[in-house]
């Protein structure tokens, strides 16, 4: 590959954009799992929505594709909370 601008700057950002989603995927988990504890999990559910929300702010994921993860996480808690 070609070492010009463009390519350093897209090396960049992927990197900087793989570490928000390993960060989101990690958070997710740990709703979830807390969730499935029983310990309640708000603290940690309030963190993995807030990871997304500055995941979709940044640009890293798609507006609607952070709503549809904040969806599907929310109705994923609520159903281990029934």
């Amino acid at each position: 590959m070609a070492n010009n601008k463009r390519n350093i700057q897209n090396e960049k950002r992927r990197l900087r954009n793989r570490t928000v989603r390993a960060e989101l995927r990690t958070r997710t988990k740990a709703a979830v799992a807390a969730a499935e504890a029983g310990e309640g999990g708000t603290d940690d559910l309030a963190a993995a929505m807030r990871r997304i929300d500055t995941a979709a702010a940044k640009g890293v994921i798609h507006a609607n594709a952070a709503a549809r993860q904040k969806s599907r996480l929310q109705k994923r808690i609520n159903a281990l909370g029934a």
